[in-house]
C-alpha cells in the first residue's frame, strides 16, 4: 500500500497545499476604480463638474452673439466697477433732437484700451458698435448683457 501525506501536517506539504512555499497566496479579488477612490470621484461630482458645466456655459455665451447693433447718443459715464470682477460699465444717452434726451443704453467694455477711448470721449457725440451676449451665466462678465466692440466720434 502507498502512504498519502497528511493535508495538515506541517511537517510534509504535497503540491498545491496552502502552506506550500510554491502555491500563491488567496488573495481578494480587485475592488473597482469607483470602489478604491470613492472620495476623489464624490469630490468631483459635487464641484468639478458644476465648475465644468458653468465654464462651458460662460464660453458659450460668450462666443456667440444674439444681435449685434450700432447706437448713437452721448457718452454719460463710464466707470470700472466690481469687488472681484472689475469690469467697465457705461451709459450711452441716445437722442432724438437737439437738448431731448429719448432714452439711455447701459453697456460693458471688455477691452481695457476701448474704455480708455470711450472715456476720453465722454461728453461727446459718439456711435458705438455692440454685441448682445443673452444668458451669460454671472455679473462677473459685465453687469449688462450689451458688450461694446467699437466706438467712434461723430460730428456734433
Amino acid at each position: 500500500m502507498v502512504a498519502v501525506p497528511d493535508p495538515t501536517s506541517s511537517s510534509e506539504s504535497f503540491e498545491g497545499a496552502p502552506d506550500s512555499p510554491t502555491a500563491a497566496p488567496a488573495s481578494k479579488p480587485r475592488q473597482s476604480f469607483l470602489r478604491r477612490h470613492w472620495l476623489a470621484v464624490g469630490v468631483f461630482g459635487v464641484f468639478g463638474l458644476p465648475a465644468l458645466g458653468i465654464a462651458l456655459w460662460a464660453t458659450i455665451a460668450l462666443s456667440w452673439s444674439y444681435s449685434s447693433g450700432k447706437r448713437a447718443g452721448y457718452v454719460q459715464k463710464i466707470s470700472r466697477k466690481g469687488f472681484v470682477c472689475k469690469t467697465w460699465e457705461g451709459t450711452l444717452y441716445t437722442d432724438i433732437a437737439k437738448g431731448f434726451r429719448s432714452d439711455s443704453f447701459s453697456f460693458t467694455v471688455r477691452n481695457d484700451s476701448l474704455a480708455h477711448v470711450i472715456e476720453t470721449l465722454s461728453g461727446k457725440r459718439v456711435a458705438v458698435d455692440y454685441e448682445q451676449h443673452i444668458y451669460v451665466p454671472t455679473s462677473c462678465f459685465g453687469d449688462t448683457e450689451y458688450f461694446v466692440t467699437g466706438v467712434s466720434a461723430l460730428p456734433e
